[in-house]
C-alpha cells in the first residue's frame, strides 16, 4: 500500500465539517445535526441497539438534512412538516448512498419524515421503512422544540408533554418511552445545548474505528462537493471542475501522487464555506451591495474554520481556504501576499479563477478557453494572479 492510502481521515471529523457547514445556513437553529445525532444515540442505547446500529444511527443523525440546504426549506422543516418534507430526505439519501460506508445511514435518512401513524408508517409507497428512520424522526422533532433563547431545563416538561401526546400518531410508543427515560436526566438536555457537543459526541467513541483511506476520502468529498454545488444551477459542477483542473496542474508541476490526491480533495472542498451564504445572495443576477459582497467574501474564511478540526487535512486546508488570496495582498480573508502563498495555494487559485470564468453565471455567459487564458495572462501581468512556474506547452 502506498503512502497516500495509509493517510487516514477520521469519518467523524469529515462528516462533522459538512454538517457544521449545513448548520451555517441557519445559524439560529444551532448545531441541529449534532443534537439529532446525540439524542438518537441516547435513545438507541436505551433500547439496546448494537454498536453497528448506533454507528449508522449517528451518521444518519449527523447527515439527515444534507438534502435541505436552502434557508427557507430548513426553516419550514423546523416550523412544521409540510407534505413535501420527504423531498429533501430522498435527495440527501440519493447523494449519500453512492458511498458504501454511508449506504446504511442513507437508508435511514430516506424515510426520516415518515410519521408512525399507528403502524401505517411501517411502509411508504410500498417500501419498508427502517425502524431507525422513526427513531431519527422522533429525535429531530424533539430537538426542534428546544428554544435556544430560553433556559433548557424549564422547557423539558413542555417538550416531553408535546411528544408524549403524539405517541401512536407520529411516533412509535416504544421510542417515546425510551425518550422519556433518557430525558429524565437533566444532563441529557444540558448536553444537547452545550457548545462543546462536538466533543461530547466524540467521547462516545462510536467513531474511533471509522478511519477512511485517502482514496475513500476522495470518493466521499466528491459527494460533499455535489452537496455544496447543487444549491445553484450556475455552479452545479464548479467544485468538480476546480478539483480536476487543480489536480492536473499539480501533476504538471511535479507534485507527488499523494499531493495530487490532496489537491483533488482541496478542490472538492474549497467552497464549503458557501454553505453559510443564502441562495438569494449566491444567485443574485445584479450587482451585489456592500453587505452582500462581504457575506460572499466570508465563505473562504468559513472553509478554513470548517476544515481546521480535520487533522489529516492540515496541508490541503491551506490550499483550499486561500483560493481568494492574491499575490499583491488584495485578496481575502487573510490578506496574504507573495511568499506567504505556497505553490499549492497558488495552483488552486488559478484553477478556481479559470473554472469560474468559463462557467455560465446569472449575470454573464462563460468564456471560451482562448479568452479565459487571456484573462489569466493579464492578471499575471498585473501581479495579482501567480505565474506558477510551469506550463503545459
Amino acid at each position: 500500500m502506498n503512502s497516500v492510502n495509509r493517510r487516514l481521515v477520521n469519518m467523524y471529523e469529515l462528516v462533522s465539517s459538512v454538517t457544521n457547514a449545513c448548520d451555517l445556513v441557519s445559524p439560529e437553529l444551532g448545531n441541529h445535526h449534532q443534537q439529532v445525532a446525540y439524542l438518537s444515540y441516547q435513545i438507541g442505547k436505551q433500547i439496546g441497539l448494537t454498536q453497528e446500529q448506533l454507528k449508522n444511527l449517528m451518521l444518519a443523525g449527523l447527515l439527515h438534512d444534507v438534502g435541505a440546504l436552502s434557508y427557507d426549506e430548513r426553516h419550514e422543516l423546523v416550523e412544521s412538516e409540510p407534505p413535501h418534507a420527504q423531498d429533501h430526505a430522498f435527495r440527501g439519501a440519493a447523494l449519500l448512498e453512492k458511498f458504501p460506508p454511508l449506504a446504511e445511514a442513507a437508508g435511514i435518512i430516506r424515510f426520516h419524515h415518515i410519521p408512525w401513524g399507528g403502524g401505517e408508517g411501517n411502509y411508504f409507497l410500498g417500501i419498508k421503512v427502517p425502524f431507525l428512520s422513526h427513531l431519527i424522526h422522533l429525535a429531530d422533532r424533539t430537538v426542534v422544540l428546544i428554544d435556544k433563547n430560553k433556559e433548557v431545563l424549564r422547557q423539558v416538561r413542555g417538550i416531553t408533554e408535546i411528544i408524549n401526546s403524539q405517541r401512536k400518531t407520529k411516533f412509535i410508543p416504544e421510542l417515546v418511552d425510551a425518550l422519556l427515560a433518557v430525558g429524565s436526566k437533566e444532563s441529557l438536555w444540558l448536553d444537547l445545548v452545550n457548545h462543546s457537543l462536538y466533543e461530547i459526541i466524540r467521547e462516545t467513541m462510536i467513531f474511533d474505528t471509522m478511519d477512511l483511506s485517502f482514496d475513500d476520502t476522495i470518493k466521499l468529498t466528491k459527494i460533499f462537493a455535489s452537496i455544496i454545488d447543487f444549491r445553484s444551477p450556475f455552479t452545479a459542477y464548479h467544485s468538480a471542475g476546480v478539483a480536476k483542473t487543480a489536480e492536473k496542474l499539480t501533476e504538471l508541476a511535479g507534485f507527488s501522487e499523494e499531493e495530487c490526491k490532496m489537491m483533488l480533495v482541496a478542490g472538492y472542498l474549497h467552497d464549503m464555506g458557501k454553505l453559510a451564504v443564502k441562495n438569494d445572495v449566491l444567485e443574485k443576477p445584479s450587482k451585489l451591495d456592500a453587505e452582500e459582497y462581504n457575506i460572499i467574501r466570508s465563505h473562504s474564511y468559513y472553509t478554513y474554520r470548517l476544515l481546521q478540526p480535520i487533522k489529516a487535512f492540515e496541508q490541503l486546508n491551506v490550499w483550499a481556504a486561500l483560493h481568494h488570496e492574491r499575490l499583491d495582498g488584495t485578496g481575502y480573508p487573510f490578506q496574504l501576499s507573495g511568499d506567504s502563498l505556497s505553490l499549492g495555494a497558488r495552483i488552486l487559485t488559478v484553477a478556481d479563477v479559470f473554472t469560474a470564468i468559463t462557467e455560465n453565471r446569472p449575470y454573464r455567459k462563460g468564456l471560451d478557453y482562448k479568452k479565459a487564458l487571456q484573462i489569466l495572462q493579464k492578471q499575471v501581468a498585473d501581479g495579482t494572479l501567480p505565474l506558477c512556474g510551469f506550463h503545459s506547452g
